[in-house]
């Protein structure tokens, strides 16, 4: 008998090591969750972050449904530039498309706003930063015509990647306009078909969130701005 019963101490010892093992890896495995999710989180606060095309106002260069990822530390060592695609907030009255801190319409075919509002909505756009501070812009065609800040003269905006956009009265703002102080004219690429700062003016450094550096959907449209 008493053999019996040291058989059975023999054998309990490896059971409780096993299940002190899998309890281990257990709150391991949760552990190494919870910091993933963690830096996942916190890449996207700080670094970079998923956004998705809400409409075909960027179209050819981005399509409704399609994924870029946005560089949001940028912002905090360099200012925008000229021709780069961003996500911002847009003015509160985009919807609206009314321009400047006394609301107004443009009318299609005369001058861009340049007006800025003062009220930032909590939605967020994407579109192509195609002037910036003290610039003096026109637009022809869907093509701008950007005058850079201390330079005297107009140059055509390099602009192989937008839609074809011709005479229609969404193409044409032929007044040139000032782009004032700390502010940014975005436009989608879409012009004939787009809901821009044509229409509710330059948006302020801060409310940009970063620059689109890296499209990863669809598959068949990977690839890097």
């Amino acid at each position: 008998m008493s053999d019996t019963k040291a058989a059975e101490k023999t054998d309990a010892k490896p059971a409780s090591k096993r299940s002190k093992s899998a309890t281990s890896s257990i709150v391991e495995l949760v552990v190494i969750v919870a910091v993933a999710l963690g830096l996942a989180l916190g890449v996207q606060a700080v670094l970079v972050k998923p956004y998705r095309i809400p409409s075909g106002s960027m179209e050819p260069t981005l399509i409704e449904g399609q994924h870029v990822l946005v560089n949001r530390i940028g912002m905090d060592f360099s200012e925008p530039h000229v021709g780069g695609i961003y996500v911002f907030h847009p003015p509160a009255v985009a919807e609206q498309m009314e321009c400047g801190p006394t609301p107004h319409t443009v009318t299609p075919g005369a001058t861009a706003c340049s007006a800025p509002v003062p009220q930032k909505s909590s939605e967020n756009f994407v579109k192509r930063l195609v002037a910036g501070p003290g610039d003096e812009i026109y637009i022809a065609g869907g093509h701008v015509f950007r005058k850079a800040a201390g330079t005297s003269r107009f140059v055509a905006e390099k602009d192989t990647y937008i839609k074809a956009c011709g005479s229609s009265a969404e193409c044409n703002f032929p007044t040139p306009i000032k782009i004032p102080p700390g502010h940014w004219f975005m436009m989608g690429d879409n012009r004939g078909d787009s809901d821009d700062s044509r229409y509710w003016g330059p948006v302020p450094t801060g409310w940009i969130i970063g620059q689109a550096i890296i499209t990863y959907w669809p598959p068949d449209r990977i690839g890097i701005f």
